[in-house]
């Protein structure tokens, strides 16, 4: 690794970290940046993993330190994540490289018209067990399926169930959002390093600034002008990434 490469993970992994704690969309960065420094498709979906279970760490324990505490519920939606993400992971090592990439490309670009649409103003209420019918568990498994196999864009479905169907207020959703995303995350990183599919100095100086970004986002209060900026950021970059996936 060069040091050219390790500034680029760094600041990559900070704006991935800050991105996905606050909305969703990190991984749309982190990991097409591991596939363009060499790392095949397989490497750079295990290896973009350790950075999503540092960033979790780091962001659940800054929300737990400020108050911020749904440990019972997220692990009770958590046990049907865990079981899709183990799916997922295999699914995924099981797929070709060319159309792993063809699946990221498609991904992303739906993910980046998801990130446009604007969000409905929801009255919210507060997530209580009797809440958690069987929809939504099996609504965590495919999430956990999802984020298994792939992880780009999971952060936008958590939106969709979590405030759309449950109708969580959206701070509230970040707190079960990171918390559920590391309890699966384990389970599939195991998988993949099984596999040797893990490559750690990418994976672990990658996280370094994922896990900056993840305390940096539950710091800051985004103002919506602040908000507009990061999206509008993000979706760029995502672009500028289909782009050169496209013309390889």
């Amino acid at each position: 690794m060069t040091l050219l490469e390790a500034l680029a993970l760094l600041a990559i992994g900070t704006l991935a970290g800050f991105i996905n704690v606050l909305s969703a969309g990190g991984s749309m960065l982190t990991l097409p940046l591991l596939m363009f420094l060499g790392l095949p498709p397989q490497a750079a979906n295990g290896t973009n993993r350790v950075s999503i279970a540092l960033q979790s760490i780091s962001a659940v324990t800054s929300f737990f330190r400020a108050g911020a505490r749904y440990l019972g519920l997220s692990l009770r939606l958590s046990v049907p994540a865990v079981v899709g993400s183990v799916l997922g992971a295999w699914l995924a090592l099981q797929t070709g490289d060319g159309l792993f990439e063809a699946i990221l490309i498609t991904v992303m670009a739906c993910s980046a018209v998801l990130m446009l649409l604007p969000q409905p103003r929801l009255e919210t209420r507060t997530l209580t067990p009797e809440r958690l019918t069987p929809a939504v568990y099996l609504a965590m498994f495919a999430i956990g399926l999802y984020g298994g196999f792939i992880q780009v864009g999971v952060g936008i479905l958590f939106i969709v169930v979590l405030y759309r169907m449950l109708k969580i207020d959206l701070a509230q959703v970040n707190v079960f959002k990171v918390l559920i995303i590391l309890v699966y995350t384990l389970p599939a990183l195991a998988i993949f390093l099984a596999n040797d599919q893990v490559r750690w100095g990418y994976g672990l100086v990658l996280a370094a600034g994922s896990m900056l970004g993840a305390w940096l986002a539950v710091k800051v209060n985004m103002s919506p002008r602040g908000a507009f900026v990061v999206k509008w950021l993000t979706i760029a970059v995502i672009i500028a990434i289909i782009l050169r996936l496209l013309l390889g």
